[in-house]
Formats: structure tokens, C-alpha cells, sequence
């Protein structure tokens, strides 16, 4: 039986599929187009070059070169607008970074280096006034790219590996050819948080109030929580997002419908919270994001965000939509899985 994709909107309860999962909004998506809008109130002088200064960047374009999907060309009516309001791809990572001792503490491990925990491709519309955010299972098998690399040279072609290794191996720049080879879809931007910057947002919020449908008791992610309602703080919230066993079937699949959970109750807990009238909850929220945001060089000073946040003012939370790459399980492990063709292959098609 295949596990397909469902469509939803944002925030509505979908389908549960074959394998118990839901349509996989993950925490980041809320994050990734929510900072942006807060950020325009963000101030100036030494508040402005702070957060400024938090930013890292990794030059995609200039790693990537040609050797990529082409540029949709834009609409004659997207390209009179001001500011343009071409559609745009971006691909959103949450890493589970064990560079720091405060991503150690939050379940990074014990050595350097970081995975890509979430994956996702935000795909906006021309004007900016939709959304579709289609999820990536980190155990889906593909063929990664030879990739180059940072310190020179590249890595060699795999067929048959898990989709996470990519970054893994060759960090943002080979998640995102990874990403661009199995879907021919260009991404225009690359946007990716660490478990710090996660778990700092949600508290500087002031934590985040779910209700779970089931008791949850998980030894990986030091979680236990009986069935009902509960206002988290950013390390519990983590952990919520990270939980797998002791729910579902507890594959990578099953946690997804809590991940859903709990990116509706980031997105209202933010719409709830008077930022721009908080200039000091504002500063805090800004300030545990950028610290640990990494973009692409198209993404990486204040302006830049503060114009793409501009962009998407006309974004609303009905009009997002959510999907999963439509998977099989793997003929070679039933622990994995493979994109269901050509489900998959006609998914992307829409958002070339």
C-alpha cells in the first residue's frame, strides 16, 4: 500500500495515512515565514546591527553555478509589480546541530557536525498570498549528487542513501543540489534553524500551550506527557517535535501529526503575542532566531529579511497548505522509503 501526500490547509486536521502520518507541517515553516514579518519592527542602531551581525550565510549560488534547474520565467504582470511578487521555492531545514554546548543539552549529541532533521520546500505563489509547504521524510532513499565541497574537491555520487546524508556530507549546499536534482525544481532561497534557535523562540514567546490526543512516555526524546492539554516551554516543545516512539507506529512518518500540532499552536501563540507593540519580547524573538539562522546570500542582512517578511503580508494561515512527498516503503528496507511515482514527479511538476 502507498503512503501518500495529502493536501490540507494549514492548521486542519487531514487524513492520517497508511503509516499513521499526517501532512507534515514541521515546526520550521512557522518559523521560517513568521521571523521574517516580526523582524520589521526590529529597530535600528546597535539592536539593528546586532541581529544583523547574528546571521550566517552560505553562498549557494556561487557554489551551485549553473549546473541547476532553470529560473521560471517570471509573468509580465509579476515582473511590473513592486516589489516583484514572483513565486518563489525556498528550502527550509531544521538541523539537529551538535556544534555548541546549548544544542548538546537539547539532544545534538556529542560531536560536531549537524543533520538535516526537517526538511521542506515553501513554495509561494505569485503575489505572495499562498502557500504550499511539501515535506521531505528524512529516510526517503535517493541518488545524492556529487556535491562540492567547502575545503575544495567534492563528494562522489550515492544511489540508494538516505536523503538526510546529504547535508550531512556536503552541509546546506548539498541539500540543496540533493533537493534541485530530485524534484527539478529550482530553490531560490535557503532558510535552516538549529535546536537552539527553535527551542529560544518558543520561549522567549513564552512557551506554547498544545492539547495530545494520547499519553506520550519517549526515552530518545525525554518526553513524557499524559493525553490532554499543556503549555510548554522551548525544550519541551523541542522534544515534542523530535518524538517518535512510544507514539503510532513510531517511524520518521508517525510524529509527523505532532509536529503539525504543534506548528498551529507556534503560529497562533505568535499571532497572540503583541510583538510589535513589545519592543523588548520583539528584540528577544529576533534575537534567538537570527543567532541561529543560516540563509543564503540572497537572505542574509536585516533588509533582505525584513523585504521578503514585506512580501508575504498578504499571507494567510488558510491559504497554507500542506503536503508530503508522496513515499512507498522501500522494496530493500521496510524501514525506508522511496518517492511514489509518478505522484511525486507530477507534485513537483506544479511547483516548477
Amino acid at each position: 500500500m502507498s503512503v501518500t501526500g495529502h493536501i490540507t490547509e494549514h492548521g486542519g486536521d487531514g487524513d492520517e495515512g497508511p503509516r499513521g502520518g499526517r501532512p507534515r507541517a514541521l515546526r520550521i515553516v512557522g518559523l521560517a515565514l513568521a521571523v521574517a514579518l516580526v523582524l520589521g519592527g526590529a529597530g535600528a542602531g546597535w539592536v539593528y546591527w546586532r541581529l544583523n551581525d547574528n546571521i550566517t550565510s552560505v553562498d549557494i549560488n556561487g557554489a551551485l553555478g549553473d549546473d541547476r534547474p532553470a529560473k521560471p520565467t517570471p509573468s509580465l504582470a509579476a515582473s511590473a509589480s513592486s516589489p516583484p511578487q514572483e513565486a518563489l521555492n525556498i528550502l527550509v531545514l531544521g538541523s539537529d546541530s551538535r556544534g555548541g554546548a546549548e544544542n548538546q543539552a537539547l539532544g545534538g549529541g556529542d560531536s560536531e557536525g549537524a543533520r538535516s532533521d526537517t526538511a521542506m520546500v515553501v513554495h509561494l505563489g505569485p503575489g505572495r498570498t499562498e502557500a504550499t509547504v511539501v515535506s521531505i521524510p528524512r529516510d526517503t532513499l535517493v541518488t545524492r549528487p556529487s556535491c562540492p565541497l567547502e575545503s575544495g574537491g567534492e563528494t562522489a555520487e550515492a544511489h540508494g542513501v538516505m536523503f538526510n546524508t546529504a547535508y550531512e556530507r556536503g552541509g546546506p549546499v548539498c541539500a540543496v543540489k540533493t533537493v534541485e536534482s530530485m524534484t527539478g525544481v529550482r530553490m531560490d532561497h535557503y532558510m535552516e534553524i538549529d535546536f537552539a534557535g527553535f527551542a529560544g523562540l518558543v520561549d522567549a514567546l513564552g512557551g506554547v500551550t498544545v492539547t495530545t490526543e494520547e499519553d506520550i512516555d519517549d526515552e530518545d526524546s525525554h518526553l513524557t506527557l499524559e493525553a490532554g492539554t499543556h503549555h510548554l516551554d522551548g525544550k519541551q516543545a523541542l522534544a515534542l517535535a523530535r518524538t517518535r516512539h512510544g507514539i503510532g507506529d513510531g517511524s520518521d512518518l508517525g510524529r509527523i501529526g505532532l509536529q503539525h500540532l504543534l506548528v498551529k499552536a507556534l503560529l497562533e501563540q505568535i499571532a497572540s503575542t503583541s510583538l510589535l507593540s513589545d519592543p523588548a519580547r520583539l528584540y528577544e524573538v529576533a534575537d534567538a532566531v537570527t543567532g541561529s539562522l543560516t540563509t543564503d546570500t540572497g537572505l542574509d542582512s536585516l533588509p533582505e529579511l525584513v523585504g521578503f517578511g514585506e512580501s508575504l503580508r498578504g499571507l494567510r494561515a488558510h491559504a497554507m497548505k500542506t503536503v508530503m512527498m508522496p513515499v512507498l516503503p522501500a522494496a530493500s528496507d521496510p524501514n525506508r522509503v522511496v518517492a511514489d511515482e509518478p505522484e511525486a514527479g507530477d507534485l513537483w511538476e506544479s511547483l516548477r
